[in-house]
């Protein structure tokens, strides 16, 4: 493999590029160690050590790093791996080994969203955003069977706090309100249902 350049990100860390592309980030050190220069040629042998000796253990502690704030996804994982430099195949290990010790689980991450936003947000919407999490249909189907969604309760809080307690709106409010529930996946049979309860205000705009 031909190092077509190498590439400073700050005083310390570099980006290595192979013929294909791309290829990973080092510290000034480690790029000096394997004498990685652009025009020289990186040897197979070369590329597995620093992949097994330096990449993969990094990639594998910045995941953990990662999974510090909150639980994540598989897909999401992957992307920020992928964006902080590091090569699909230490991305692969990091995932995996995660996986492995149950550190990152879209089943249970597609039971813990469902039961932290069943009572806030309609099925539709909790679908659409774990689907672009990247979770499995199947998962996220289970996750709603073991916590029903309550779509009119749900849209009864949306309307409730999106009213500061009010119990009562203009008609033209009232249509803006319904085109809120809409946006949020509501159906047109919740949003008519709990549309007639709120009562309609004497003063119009």
């Amino acid at each position: 493999m031909m190092v077509t350049a190498v590439i400073p990100v700050d005083k310390r860390k570099s980006k290595v590029f192979l013929e294909e592309g791309f290829a990973f980030v080092l510290y000034r050190g480690e790029v000096e160690r394997y004498r990685i220069e652009e025009g020289r040629e990186l040897e197979d042998t070369v590329y597995e050590e620093i992949l097994r000796d330096i990449l993969c253990p990094r990639s594998k502690e910045y995941a953990l790093h990662l999974l510090k704030d909150s639980g994540k996804t598989e897909k999401w994982m992957k992307e920020k791996l992928g964006k902080a430099g590091y090569p699909k195949e230490a991305v692969e290990y990091a995932v995996n080994f995660l996986k492995e010790y149950h550190f990152l689980d879209d089943n249970a991450y597609a039971q813990s969203y469902v039961r932290s936003y069943a009572g806030k947000k309609s099925r539709r919407q909790m679908v659409y955003e774990m689907q672009q999490k990247g979770v499995d249909s199947s998962y996220i189907e289970e996750a709603l069977e073991q916590s029903p969604v309550d779509e009119e309760e749900s849209a009864r809080q949306a309307l409730a706090k999106r009213l500061g307690g009010r119990k009562e709106a203009s008609y033209q409010e009232k249509g803006r309100l319904a085109a809120f529930l809409g946006r949020k996946g509501y159906s047109f049979e919740v949003i008519n249902r709990v549309m007639r309860e709120i009562k309609t205000a004497e003063n119009q705009e």
